[in-house]
């Protein structure tokens, strides 16, 4: 009589969680348990009442918040009225994913494990908090952590007489099979798989609306250091629709240069079709990929091979080498001894997929097709907040993108798929087409006409702002106040034209920071302080919200502390009072974030 059946339930916004709950299902049926991996959203969370085994994988994004494919489950799992013994013959284990240099580390996977708990849950290990911070990363914490878990695990239900482990050298059967196809069908069949919607449903991640792009515009100089983009898309017709602070999600494709490349290395024509079936029932099928697929398809839009690979892409890639030399190096990547040598070759000089095909020839040449989806994760949309309105722009979306480029010590510069991927695209060259869907995002803006807004939103940052002021503008609210940091007032000053107009008819307050125009930098935090009795009378006497976007590097702990000074010297605050004023607009919504790595 087989064991039950483990259950691995993940919520991943970056795809590291979503990776370690499928490295927890592989070693589960290394041990020959049966074990399913899902996305927590996915999972019919009703049925967790009758589920004798679980572990959770979650990290945390944001201020604390939990990743988008689980956001459904959180509501749900925290509901008041559910019963203190719901889960009394659940075992479960946490394992959390974070960075302990932000305030809220692992915030999700604690709530879970305590609610869990609450629920008459019985915890199988202590919690397992991963941390991006330490030098090995989080497998740090993990690897003794699944050693322990195993171990439990194997005591309760042990595995029958007669079935050993499956060695690690051992690859397990892939996932999907392919089948590939003798001659490619029409192109008119590719084309209704990947480019007519249903009119009746709503833009989603697996049916994104293909939106026209308007103009692709750079706004900084043509001698400042950074690329930004200004992108316009025409949404007529897709019943998309979207207030300030929501976010747009786009999926990017491969460029053809890196297609045709890896398509070489691994000995595949691009041309080649097949058809895709899951070994397993449980396996869900790939979103977006269309049944026939090309070859071309899979790697163009759906591969990441420009991401840089995690452990767990050494581990089955040395599995499947038939090459010595180049299968002693893999396992030693992919060793707890490794991680050292692992994160110098690949994660500090960010060395992509593709690249470290290249540098493993032989074993690239004799991946079975049958593993791609096991070997290289799926590239993932990225969000963009939304930096127009409705109100102003009917049937349009803008961004502003910057435009990711940087050197390390590899030959090549590296650069962000997404961001060049987009400032590739020139729509006055004929008609160009992106797969993009619109979600709520972090931030959300009074409905009240008279409550001013404090808007601090340095560099590309500003960009939800813009479209607040401009929705704001538009049902004649004032009371708008923007602190806005660059480098110089001539080559990043983005919409300043739009700003000093508003400024000129009352709409706007406008406060600048241009970092390098003077010998000492100056940033939106010193602004901040500068106008500190304004900022605080606002707070105070007006009721303002508090907003600060932008990069997550120092900038937004510099502007707290910045609000915490201005709390005590202009508010008369002791530091104890301070922290705990913050904390209540916090708790009300009126002090927000968005940051982005």
């Amino acid at each position: 009589m087989p064991g039950p059946q483990l259950l691995v339930l993940f919520g991943s916004q970056t795809g590291t969680a979503e990776d370690v709950a499928e490295r927890l299902g592989r070693e589960a049926r290394r041990r020959r348990l049966r074990c399913r991996v899902l996305a927590l959203d996915s999972y019919s969370v009703a049925d967790l009442i009758r589920e004798p085994l679980v572990i959770f994988v979650c990290a945390t994004t944001g201020q604390g918040d939990p990743p988008d494919n689980m956001k459904n489950f959180w509501r749900f799992i925290f509901r008041k009225k559910l019963p203190s013994t719901s889960l009394c013959q659940l075992d479960f284990a946490v394992l959390g994913l974070g960075d302990s240099s932000y305030a809220k580390y692992n915030f999700v996977a604690k709530k879970l494990h305590r609610r869990l708990l609450q629920l008459g849950g019985s915890a199988l290990l202590p919690l397992c908090l991963g941390d991006d911070q330490h030098d090995l990363g989080p497998d740090a914490a993990i690897d003794p952590w699944m050693g322990a878990l195993w171990e439990k695990v194997l005591g309760l239900y042990p595995v029958p007489p007669g079935l050993p482990e499956i060695p690690p050298g051992v690859p397990l059967p892939s996932k999907f099979i392919l089948q590939l196809l003798p001659e490619a069908p029409s192109t008119s069949l590719q084309e209704l798989h990947t480019a007519s919607p249903d009119p009746q449903q709503h833009p989603s991640e697996s049916q994104p609306f293909l939106a026209p792009m308007v103009t692709n515009q750079r706004v900084t100089g043509p001698s400042h250091f950074q690329d930004v983009r200004l992108i316009e898309f025409d949404t007529t017709g897709s019943g998309i629709s979207f207030v300030a602070g929501d976010v747009v999600h786009i999926q990017p494709s491969n460029s053809d240069t890196h297609v045709q490349q890896f398509c070489q290395v691994l000995g595949l024509d691009p041309d080649q079709c097949f058809t895709l079936q899951p070994r397993e029932p449980s396996v869900p099928f790939p979103s977006g990929l269309p049944q026939p697929c090309s070859v071309r398809h899979l790697v163009t839009r759906h591969l990441d091979i420009a991401s840089v690979p995690r452990r767990s892409f050494f581990e089955l890639l040395a599995c499947l080498s038939p090459h010595e030399m180049e299968r002693e190096k893999l396992l030693e990547f992919s060793s707890a001894q490794g991680q050292e040598a692992l994160c110098e070759y690949c994660s500090r000089p960010r060395r992509t997929i593709l690249e470290v095909l290249c540098d493993f020839p032989h074993t690239a040449a004799a991946i079975p097709l049958h593993y791609l989806l096991d070997l290289i994760p799926r590239i993932r949309a990225r969000a963009f907040s939304i930096a127009s309105s409705l109100l102003a722009h009917p049937a349009r979306l803008q961004i502003l993108v910057a435009v990711v480029h940087y050197k390390t010590r590899l030959r090549e510069p590296r650069r962000g798929l997404c961001s060049s991927w987009l400032a590739s695209l020139d729509p006055r060259q004929g008609p160009v087409r992106v797969p993009l869907w619109v979600r709520p995002g972090s931030l959300t803006f009074p409905e009240t006409p008279d409550t001013p807004v404090i808007m601090v939103g340095p560099g590309t940052g500003v960009a939800p702002f813009r479209a607040a002021v401009q929705e704001r503008v538009a049902q004649s609210q004032t009371g708008n106040f923007l602190f806005f940091g660059c480098r110089w007032r001539d080559q990043d000053f983005y919409w300043e034209a739009e700003w000093q107009e508003l400024e000129r008819r009352g709409y706007l307050t406008l406060v600048t920071a241009f970092s390098r125009e003077q010998g000492q930098k100056v940033y939106v935090q010193h602004r901040l302080r500068e106008l500190g009795l304004r900022v605080w009378e606002l707070l105070d006497s007006h009721g303002a919200y508090f907003y600060v976007a932008g990069s997550a590097k120092d900038m937004p702990a510099s502007v707290t502390e910045a609000l915490m000074s201005i709390l005590q010297e202009h508010g008369g605050l002791s530091h104890r009072d301070a922290d705990a004023y913050l904390a209540r607009l916090q708790r009300t919504l009126r002090f927000q974030t968005e940051t982005w790595a």
